[in-house]
């Protein structure tokens, strides 16, 4: 390799987690903290189930919080065990844990279960009283010192009332993280595909140092890890990921969340590398596909990367053969570029990165509202799209409205869709026009208002 990876240091941003028994007004809290409604609150218990995810600023600190649903530690219920297993995950990841109790209820066997976990993960614990609505309520606080993790914060959710001293406390326990620390402007990659593809090791080769554990036992690598580095003089956030399986062969447990980071990774990267195993006899399979059509749908720019091409058998068609398969398995993704690589030897590593920083251009790409119009009016006009009712759909104005993905808007004499074959040509026609090689399309049919 010519070039040469450099990790950047920064250390990620520090995760709060917002934990308790159910109905004692975490989401609330949540919402006050990130200074917006996101978790749904009701006052029924048992509504937050999935870890929501929120950006906090305090103090000259930058920390993520974590909404969790009721933690019930014995419960038998499937659902509450699910519920159970998420926040144990977003437990794992804090840097600090807010603990909310409720003043009304004081101290009662719910409280106990989740002091009692928090007590064995050895992470620093705040005590938040929550529904300290006035001074008389606020004495309710005192009771839980019991509790062992310091002085207790009473605070209002709902009023906003004691926030503050909270967040103070919060900023004193997370590490330092500033935003003006990170790098601006970064390309995130996210690698994925099925287990024992050779992700980690690739993550390995490019950064030319055993930065992730890599074995011949599939399902090694269980959680999402996020490298900032630079390639030349552009910077990366390069995520490997756990490997993907078919829903039906995963497993419950570490298996079932390290497949859901993996599917996180996919909707916060920008240009994510579908890794494939080249040696398999350029075998594609039903997984394959199934993560090249979740990438797609997701919106993100996709390369198809064949690894451990060093060891496939192989002669001067062989790589024709295997993109031309590929081809023939996903039709819909026949845009996305295809690559040949060996993460063991160093074959053409550095090709990845040429092609990634193309893919991600396109990505970005907006096309001039006059061009785009031009462009539409033409090719509608070489293959009008089929009458409806006696009425041909008639293209009145075309612009993009948004990159990444690149979203096209086209207003119409009829506002009913004009189906997935005649969107087809049009996405190919631009698609070749305007070079957006890799990159998936949306498509917003409206009707033009009259005026």
């Amino acid at each position: 390799m010519q070039k040469t990876m450099q990790e950047n240091k920064t250390s990620a941003k520090p995760v709060v987690a917002i934990v308790g028994k159910p109905n004692v007004g975490k989401s609330t809290l949540f919402n006050r903290l990130i200074g917006r409604r996101t978790a749904i609150v009701d006052d029924r218990p048992g509504v937050t189930r999935d870890r929501i995810y929120g950006e906090v600023e305090w103090n000259g600190r930058s920390f993520d919080v974590v909404d969790t649903g009721g933690l019930v530690a014995r419960s038998t219920d499937r659902i509450t065990q699910r519920v159970c297993k998420q926040i144990l995950a977003a437990i794992y990841d804090a840097a600090c844990i807010v603990f909310v109790t409720d003043a009304l209820d004081g101290i009662t066997p719910g409280d106990q279960e989740v002091a009692e976990v928090l007590r064995q993960t050895g992470k620093k614990v705040i005590v938040a009283v929550n529904k300290v609505d006035n001074q008389q309520r606020s004495l309710f606080a005192a009771e839980m010192y019991s509790l062992g993790f310091g002085d207790p914060y009473p605070i209002s959710s709902l009023h906003g009332t004691g926030i503050g001293e909270l967040l103070d406390s919060v900023a004193d326990a997370v590490p330092e993280y500033s935003t003006a620390e990170t790098v601006t402007g970064v390309i995130k990659v996210a690698i994925v595909g099925q287990p024992n593809v050779g992700k980690s090791s690739l993550v390995n080769a490019l950064l030319n140092e055993e930065r992730v554990i890599v074995d011949e036992k599939a399902g090694t690598t269980r959680d999402s890890i996020d490298v900032q580095f630079r390639w030349g003089n552009e910077a990366y956030v390069l995520i490997d990921t756990a490997g993907l399986k078919k829903p039906s062969k995963v497993e419950p447990g570490i298996e079932h969340y390290s497949v859901k980071r993996a599917l996180e990774s996919i909707r916060r990267c920008y240009v994510a590398l579908l890794l494939m195993d080249a040696s398999a006899g350029g075998r594609v399979t039903e997984q394959d596909c199934r993560i090249a059509n979740q990438i797609d749908s997701s919106g993100r720019a996709q390369v198809i990367v064949l690894n451990k091409w060093d060891i496939a058998e192989k002669d001067l068609h062989t790589f024709d053969v295997a993109v031309d398969h590929i081809r023939r398995k996903m039709p819909n993704l026949s845009h996305v570029p295809i690559i040949s690589i060996s993460a063991k030897t160093g074959l053409r590593l550095s090709r990845i990165f040429e092609v990634v920083r193309q893919t991600y251009e396109n990505y970005q790409r907006r096309v001039p509202t006059s061009e785009l119009n031009e462009f539409m009016q033409e090719i509608l006009r070489a293959h009008p799209p089929r009458a409806r009712k006696g009425i041909a759909p008639r293209l009145l104005y075309a612009t993009q409205a948004t990159v990444a993905p690149p979203t096209f808007v086209l207003f119409m004499n009829r506002a009913e869709p004009l189906g997935k074959t005649y969107l087809r040509y049009i996405e190919n026609q631009v698609r070749k026009r305007f070079e957006f090689t890799g990159v998936p399309f949306r498509f917003e049919i409206r009707r033009k208002a009259k005026g």
